[in-house]
């Protein structure tokens, strides 16, 4: 029915060196614009979690988050050796989850430029990798819905045609903000109008500000037929292995309801149990649903 991979933000804790709920967003992102190759000060080292994805969980494809190579995207001996690594433990790497390099649609156009071009390297370094996707962020919830829909398609389609010769899609999750009100951010799918652009649904990224969220089964549903990948956002497990925040097994039936058949990534982000026991719980609950599909 599908396949089960490893979002690497499930150990972001471990891999950023913070507690639960402690990441000071502000400093990471000032480290990472003066000295990224220092920034990820953690337990685990970015290329150690190729190796755990495969010897700790057994799961045979990741999806990277740039935060953890962040100035290596064109460091061709790095990415290398991720590769290598990556070709070496059996792992097939999937996609790039790109932050902290602006967002397309911004209202301010000449930011919007920049974020742009930002990208670029990151569609390469996919490309070196074997990925077939980056992640991209838009709507930041400043300016007219409508307009922002408009500004969003243009940057995404000029992504999308910078990609074509590398064969990278540019997928857009519901990631707060407008993102995360699905009908938009479908609208802006619409406008863009290219087959290399397309959406990554997140079951638990609906939260548009502090005091509206989308309805999460019904953004998924409406999301999923420009999907190229599903992120499976998990926060707590009751005793018989059930995610106690979302009704997963509706989740899993409008996924493959909608005929996808790739990958699913475990992303646990919960505070309760450590991170290796969230990931087993998140993939457990996957492999049961899939076995019952």
């Amino acid at each position: 029915m599908f396949n089960i991979s490893l979002a690497q933000w499930s150990l972001h804790r471990t891999l950023l060196g913070v507690e639960s709920g402690g990441i000071d967003w502000a400093r990471l992102e000032h480290d990472l614009g003066t000295d990224p190759n220092n920034a990820i000060r953690g337990d685990m080292d970015h290329l150690d979690f190729i190796t755990a994805a495969r010897r700790d969980y057994d799961i045979d494809a990741v999806e990277y988050v740039n935060t953890f190579f962040f100035g290596r995207a064109q460091d061709q001996a790095y990415l290398n050796e991720m590769k290598d690594r990556a070709d070496s433990e059996g792992i097939q790497s999937l996609l790039i989850m790109c932050d902290f390099e602006g967002r397309p649609g911004d209202p301010d156009r000449t930011a919007a430029q920049q974020a742009v071009e930002n990208h670029y390297k990151w569609i390469e370094a996919a490309q070196v990798l074997g990925c077939h996707a980056i992640r991209v962020n838009v709507g930041n919830g400043l300016a007219d819905p409508d307009n922002q829909a408009k500004w969003a398609a243009e940057d995404l389609r000029r992504l999308a045609e910078f990609s074509d010769p590398f064969g990278i899609h540019i997928l857009v999750e519901n990631h707060g903000e407008l993102s995360s009100n699905a009908a938009w951010l479908v609208g802006v799918i619409r406008q863009a109008d290219h087959p290399q652009v397309g959406t990554l649904p997140d079951f638990g990224n609906f939260w548009i500000n502090e005091s509206e969220c989308y309805d999460y089964y019904q953004g998924v549903e409406e999301l999923m037929p420009y999907a190229k990948g599903v992120s499976a956002k998990s926060y707590d497990f009751d005793e018989d292995g059930n995610e106690t925040t979302l009704d997963y097994e509706r989740l899993i039936r409008i996924v493959t309801s909608a005929g996808y058949t790739g990958y699913i990534d475990v992303e646990y982000e919960g505070d309760r149990l450590t991170e290796p026991e969230g990931i087993r719980a998140t993939k457990a609950l996957l492999e049961r649903l899939r076995l019952s599909g």
